[in-house]
């Protein structure tokens, strides 16, 4: 067989599952679970023309049907103006390598500096990284964070108010690096703070990652929490929605330290999952913990503004044991549609985006509400996105939904369903949602 590379000999691979010490390829993926291990034959068709392929293609693409989404918890569908596309791919942006040169990554290197000091004035913190993969692992490194700030503590309290997924990239972190994990409980929707309290009093806490919106939709009161936290030398993590921050009270003034999540919710369309983009963000105390990388403004020789890279801490430039994090991957290209968002848009576009959401959500939640097919599940506030107690089984509602093109009624727990609304959606799409329920209901289905 002929290769267009040269791929390791059996000795190779050998001795390199020898230094590793396992004795097999099935043995070094013993990790990932059986049933998602592909064994079967590829099925691949014979070579075809360009012509057929996009035939092939067009004949997949139009099996998709547009469905209006009602979908939160983590993923919002957003409207995303139609100029973000042309400008991201002029081409003193578009790259997707690392700008380690400066004298050619100008572009690359002021946009991620204008983007780093917008998520900096969302955020109410200092300073921002050049961003992250994803907001679980965003968070998953503000854990990090805290363990590298305390040193000696070995464990973080983690609100069972954050979203699933990010309580399980969180907990695999942890887990492969050796610091505990302390689940703290929802008492009437919110995180308890009682229970942050003794779980403090206990020692040993590095860390309380909170939500500033919870998984329930909730806007959490973080009220006494920097003092609890800092009393007993940990560092308060806030989990946020970055457009949210326009209009409720910003994680820094509530004295966080450190504040993660995803900015898809600046304008990212939801593209079945990805590519999205995770925040860092913290104060000055903490800048050095930071991973990734931070770009600054400087003048070069003739006095001329210019923009480098500031801090590299990450193990291609410093000692590996030194190494904040191993993000590498250039995911600036998120961050620069985020940037072009949200200089579009401006504080008062974003204002005007989470008004409309919020009148929506609201509206929707009353309407439902008179269907009889849903009860209030918590009496706190929500902005956006809300968490209803289904009177009827939640799949029910979502294939009654489904038949009419409407995605919506996510189950977050048994019993509880999520509904979403974002500056998309009109009165009249709501009016037509709950008029179909009620007609799908009204007939037995």
């Amino acid at each position: 067989m002929a290769f267009s590379y040269f791929p390791h000999t059996e000795d190779d691979v050998r001795q390199m599952l020898e230094r590793i010490g396992v004795e097999s390829l099935d043995d070094l993926y013993s990790d990932v679970p059986q049933d998602v291990i592909y064994r079967r034959e590829y099925n691949l068709p014979d070579a075809l023309s360009e012509l057929e392929v996009r035939q092939y293609f067009d004949d997949l693409a139009s099996q998709n049907h547009k469905m209006m989404c009602l979908c939160g918890l983590g993923a919002y569908d957003h409207y995303s103006p139609a100029v973000i596309p042309h400008i991201i791919s002029r081409s003193e942006f578009l790259t997707a390598y690392t700008p380690y040169q400066p004298e050619v990554s100008q572009g690359t290197l002021r946009y991620i500096f204008e983007y780093q000091s917008m998520i900096t004035e969302l955020t109410g913190m200092d300073v921002t990284n050049a961003s992250m993969y994803d907001g679980a692992t965003a968070a998953a490194e503000a854990v990090m964070m805290a363990m590298a700030s305390t040193k000696k503590k070995s464990r973080v309290l983690v609100s069972e108010g954050l979203l699933p997924q990010v309580v399980d990239v969180v907990k695999t972190y942890a887990g492969f690096n050796g610091v505990g994990v302390t689940m703290i409980p929802c008492k009437d929707g919110v995180t308890s703070f009682t229970a942050v309290q003794e779980e403090l009093a206990a020692g040993d806490v590095a860390g309380v990652l909170v939500p500033g919106i919870n998984r329930y939709g909730i806007i959490e009161d973080l009220t006494g929490y920097a003092d609890a936290v800092h009393a007993q030398k940990g560092l308060l993590i806030v989990y946020s929605d970055p457009s949210a921050l326009a209009v409720i009270r910003t994680p820094g003034q509530w004295g966080a330290d450190v504040v993660c999540g995803d900015a898809q919710s600046l304008g990212i369309p939801l593209c079945y999952g990805g590519p999205y983009i995770g925040f860092l963000a913290c104060t000055k105390d903490h800048v050095r913990k930071l991973p990734g990388r931070i770009v600054g403004a400087t003048k070069d020789v003739d006095g001329k503004r210019a923009y480098v890279l500031t801090l590299q801490a990450r193990e291609q430039h410093i000692r590996r044991e030194k190494a904040t994090s191993n993000i590498c991957s250039n995911q600036s290209l998120m961050a620069l549609y985020v940037t072009v968002y949200m200089s579009l848009m401006g504080p008062e576009g974003l204002r005007k985006v989470n008004e409309a959401s919020y009148g929506g959500a609201h509206y929707l939640h009353d309407e439902l509400l008179k269907t009889g097919l849903f009860s209030k599940a918590f009496e706190k506030p929500f902005l956006k996105e809300f968490t209803l107690r289904s009177e009827v089984p939640a799949a029910r509602i979502q294939d009654a939904l489904a038949r009419f093109g409407v995605l919506g009624a996510v189950e977050v727990e048994p019993g509880l369903v999520n509904f979403c609304v974002t500056e998309k959606i009109s009165k009249e799409d709501i009016d037509a949602v709950v008029a179909l329920l009620k007609s799908s209901f009204n007939r037995g289905e």
